[in-house]
């Protein structure tokens, strides 16, 4: 299994529902041989590229998140992305097998070149090129599984047909990877807190992971609902309404007997808000209340990480070894797949030499 994500700032309670969750569900149980999980650095520099010091603060404080949330460096390889080169080097290799017209096609580069303003000529080729960079990301690893939001569900079609092609033309080497989505709709894109279609460190919409009990109260009281539910007798729509989307997400049985007992489950709670007589006030106490259960162990564990940092590093650059290893068994088989391991090849200076002996 291999996922992982930008260093662009700490990580929201967004990453948390659609991927670190199950991660940390999916390492636990065992599921998987060897589960690398990294930090997309060099990727984050395409956008980034005058801004260095802030993608490298960020990998700290993404890799505080990861342990915070629970991912165990023994039974989880963690490392960064630009320290290992042999990702630039199938990268190079990948982009012989990808048109200008099929990137310009990918709806998750569309979505992301809009995002951030880019148009025409101002793309960097980094960003745009972005796709066959993630695909050398899962094949140097031999990802079987992805687990990712299904925003990023074109990339992987992406990669599964650059593997296809790369086998087709040099023999089975790389594995073709498959996606895992989260299991509950609500985690496949939590909407931000001001009711926009994606949480997003760039439009400030997000609850953080580190975020502080007085901060997530804050940003819950703020968040957007159904804009027609001026008062409290009014019906409102459950649809389209963030607080209740979160609820989908975060909310368990037994917290209704612990922070909302007028309520047996969720499904009372929505019946309540569409007929109307239910104020969003009550209910984003709820979900604050939900809230803070869900993000307390996580800000306890995330304080006692911070006493030591270069703890933290010290995990970064083990599993940064252990994937490189890893990576350069892979790249070894594709120099071979590709007729350019001439070094490692024992046959190619006696061939050679043969050759023009003739």
């Amino acid at each position: 299994m291999l996922t992982g994500d930008r260093p662009t700032g700490p990580l929201h309670i967004g990453h948390y529902v659609g991927s670190l969750r199950r991660r940390v569900e999916l390492q636990n149980a065992g599921t998987f041989d060897r589960i690398f999980i990294f930090e997309a650095d060099a990727q984050a520099l395409t956008d980034n590229v005058d801004n260095p010091d802030k993608v490298r603060q960020n990998v700290i404080e993404v890799a505080l998140d990861y342990l915070s949330v629970g991912l165990d460096p023994d039974k989880s390889t963690l490392f960064i992305q630009s320290q290992i080169p042999e990702l630039c080097e199938l990268s190079f290799y990948f982009m012989n097998m990808v048109t200008v017209s099929r990137l310009q096609r990918n709806p998750t580069v569309k979505t992301e070149i809009q995002m951030r303003g880019f148009s025409g000529e101002s793309i960097p080729v980094g960003f745009f090129t972005y796709p066959i960079s993630q695909a050398a990301d899962i094949t140097l690893f031999k990802a079987t599984t992805v687990p990712v939001g299904e925003d990023q569900e074109p990339m992987l079609e992406q990669c599964r047909e650059i593997v296809r092609r790369f086998n087709n033309i040099y023999g089975p080497t790389l594995v073709e990877p498959d996606i895992l989505l989260p299991d509950n709709a609500a985690c496949l894109r939590l909407p931000g807190t001001d009711g926009k279609a994606k949480m997003s460190k760039s439009l400030g919409n997000c609850i953080y992971l580190k975020d502080s009990a007085d901060e997530v109260e804050k940003k819950v009281k703020s968040m957007f609902t159904d804009p027609d539910h001026l008062r409290i007798n009014d019906p409102g729509k459950v649809e389209g309404n963030t607080v209740f989307t979160y609820l989908d997400a975060f909310c368990r049985p037994e917290h209704f007997p612990r922070y909302l007992p007028d309520y047996p489950n969720l499904d009372e709670l929505k019946a309540h808000y569409r007929r109307g007589g239910l104020g969003d006030m009550k209910v984003k106490k709820f979900l604050a209340a939900v809230l803070q259960e869900t993000l307390e162990p996580i800000r306890i564990r995330r304080a006692e990480l911070e006493k030591d940092i270069p703890a933290v590093i010290e995990i970064l650059r083990r599993g940064t070894e252990v994937a490189r290893e890893a990576g350069a068994q892979t790249m070894s088989e594709v120099r071979r797949a590709m007729r350019i391991d001439y070094f490692e090849d024992q046959t190619f200076t006696a061939e050679q030499a043969a050759k023009f002996q003739q």
